[in-house]
């Protein structure tokens, strides 16, 4: 049997987002799947990975309100290349709408987040776009209902849905035996922004450096978002309250957790918050650390049902930093704290088994779309959409 053949698209997520490069396209990968990845590499400053049986295809990157060109080149290309692929799997919503009048019959959204609610948080939208934009997120939503297939990255996206879709979380390869905590590092992963925390990390990192005369650091494993994090951050480092790594891929960056002191989930109130699970929290649990998050509800609920850390207030960098002072002073703790979520995340968080189940439901809808294809067409349509993905 010719192999399945999947297309993913984004213009808007780093290509080497953790969720869709190496979760959904290492799971395809692995179990003989041809994918085809257009995203912004050259905008990233990334080569185009040479990996076996990924086709890379570079985009333009849609950022802030320079879109346009991102989305007519995405569109142009999902028109050329969805045929030839049994599913379409794109990661923006603004794709979904992109599309219209395509009739692509086998595209399938994966919805990373709150769409309306995160357009409060975005600095780039104007605030008279921002109640105009949010309905259109919403008709985007019932749209994709109708004409495609969805996936959800969390379950409590299902009440913005009228029907049941599935579900693929944001999980972690758990690690069978990570190294105990240390007592020197207190480590942020992932792109940052005020609304992620920003201001509490670099204030916390202050007294942190000068409650412990310097000997326990934050880290930040990720880059700014946008200017005045940036500019933010730069002053943290200049002042040496914070180290800061940059991006770095996620197969090295997963690894810098490894003896860290803690892990720190800093994201404030936000609407689009309130129903997400924050991925870096599995991400520590799942690399033995204690975890220091807000008071969101899934993270602290996660939290305190693993005992696996500590929930501080939203916006409290003196709670932050006292609580990684506390950690550091109690080896017995930290290292309770980071057994416990570790076997927490491996029970039920481990993308080694939950990968599996998305893999089988691609390729289900893979064989789907190829039944109607035989059906409607004969045979050869699927030998011709194969002969065109090896010319590609």
């Amino acid at each position: 049997m010719i192999p399945y053949r999947v297309l993913v698209v984004t213009v808007v997520h780093h290509p080497e987002d953790a969720r869709i490069r190496a979760r959904q396209i290492g799971a395809l990968l692995e179990a003989g799947v041809r994918v085809t990845y257009a995203a912004p590499f050259v905008a990233h400053g990334l080569d185009l990975p040479d990996v076996a049986g990924l086709h890379a295809v570079d985009l333009p990157h849609a950022a802030g309100r320079s879109r346009t060109e991102a989305f007519r080149a995405a569109r142009r290309l999902l028109a050329r290349e969805a045929h030839r692929h049994d599913v379409t799997l794109v990661h923006d919503p603004e794709l979904v709408a992109a599309v219209a009048g395509l009739r692509l019959t086998n595209l399938v959204w994966d919805v990373h987040e709150d769409t309306a609610a995160a357009i409060e948080a975005k600095p780039w939208v104007p605030d008279r776009a921002r109640r105009p934009l949010a309905l259109a997120a919403r008709a985007v939503e019932r749209h994709a209902e109708r004409h495609h297939d969805v996936i959800l990255a969390e379950h409590a996206y299902a009440e913005r849905f009228e029907r049941e879709h599935v579900v693929v979380p944001n999980t972690v390869r758990v690690p069978s035996d990570p190294p105990p905590p240390g007592s020197s590092r207190a480590v942020y992963l992932g792109s940052l922004t005020m609304a992620r925390g920003a201001s509490t990390l670099l204030q916390a990192g202050r007294l942190l450096t000068v409650a412990t005369r310097g000997e326990v650091k934050v880290e930040i494993i990720g880059s700014a978002r946008d200017a005045r994090t940036a500019d933010t951050l730069s002053w943290g480092v200049k002042c040496g309250h914070v180290r800061h790594h940059g991006f770095v891929p996620s197969a090295r960056a997963l690894p810098m957790l490894d003896g860290a002191l803690a892990g720190l989930s800093l994201l404030e109130d936000r609407p689009n918050y309130r129903h997400s699970m924050p991925t870096k929290v599995l991400e520590y649990m799942a690399h033995g650390l204690p975890v220091v998050t807000t008071p969101l509800p899934l993270a602290a609920d996660l939290v305190e049902r693993a005992g696996c850390g500590v929930v501080v207030p939203f916006d409290d960098a003196e709670a932050t930093a006292a609580a990684l002072v506390e950690l550091a002073r109690d080896p017995e703790r930290r290292v309770a704290l980071g057994r416990a979520g570790h076997a927490y995340a491996r029970r039920h968080y481990d993308w080694n088994v939950i990968g599996r189940d998305f893999v089988q439901h691609v390729t289900q809808l893979a064989r789907r779309r190829r039944e109607h294809e035989h059906a409607a067409h004969g045979s050869g349509a699927a030998d011709r959409r194969g002969l065109a993905y090896e010319g590609s």
